[in-house]
């Protein structure tokens, strides 16, 4: 088995190495796909893969299974060091690890498509910074609320000089279409 190769999304379909964690979307259940199963590869963005399984359902494996897909951990690009740590250079450090955290069905980063309602970084009185971030998903019913929320925590903890994250969904303003930016517009070919 070649666990050095990448996997980008493909007609091929895969048979997993062994059994693995995936969660269902959009509902967000957790479940075991058995070793054999055959899946194909349609998203590997943010640290993880979105495939289609053999029984028509989507679901997300997380980059700590790769080795079930016969492939490595997806590298996440790391963050370049602040020369120091001040308020705006943190700051742009955590907007930049938002966009390495990806809708599974979707393949742009939710900084783009608009998720990220509010980002606010803020010094703690003991040194150190909090960030606060505040995000929205396409549609009310999605059950990956919960997953973003923790790739959001863990990216944004992984900035130097952060020492509390607090991430929260919310619903006001509804998310819509135009909240897109042009860029992403172009890439889901909707301009």
């Amino acid at each position: 088995m070649n666990t050095t190769k990448s996997v980008k999304q493909s007609d091929r379909t895969i048979a997993l190495f062994r059994e693995c964690e995936a969660i269902l979307i959009p509902t967000g259940e957790r479940v075991r796909l058995p070793a054999g199963s055959r899946v194909r590869v349609t998203q590997s963005l943010g640290g993880s893969f979105t495939v289609m399984t053999d029984r028509g359902s989507v679901a997300r494996i997380s980059g700590r299974d790769a080795d079930a897909l016969g492939v490595q951990n997806p590298e996440m690009p790391p963050g370049p060091p602040p020369a120091h740590e001040d308020l705006s250079t943190v700051e742009s450090l955590v907007w930049e690890k938002l966009k390495t955290c990806f809708d599974p069905e979707i393949p742009v980063n939710i900084v783009d498509l608009g998720l990220v309602y509010r980002c606010q970084v803020s010094a703690l009185p003991d040194g150190g910074y909090r960030a606060e971030v505040r995000f929205t998903l396409t549609a009310p019913g999605c059950g990956m609320g919960d997953v973003l929320r923790e790739d959001i925590r863990n990216q944004v903890a992984a900035v130097p000089g952060i020492r509390e994250v607090d991430v929260e969904i919310v619903w006001e303003p509804p998310w819509d279409q135009s909240r897109i930016s042009y860029e992403a517009k172009i890439e889901l070919g909707i301009v």
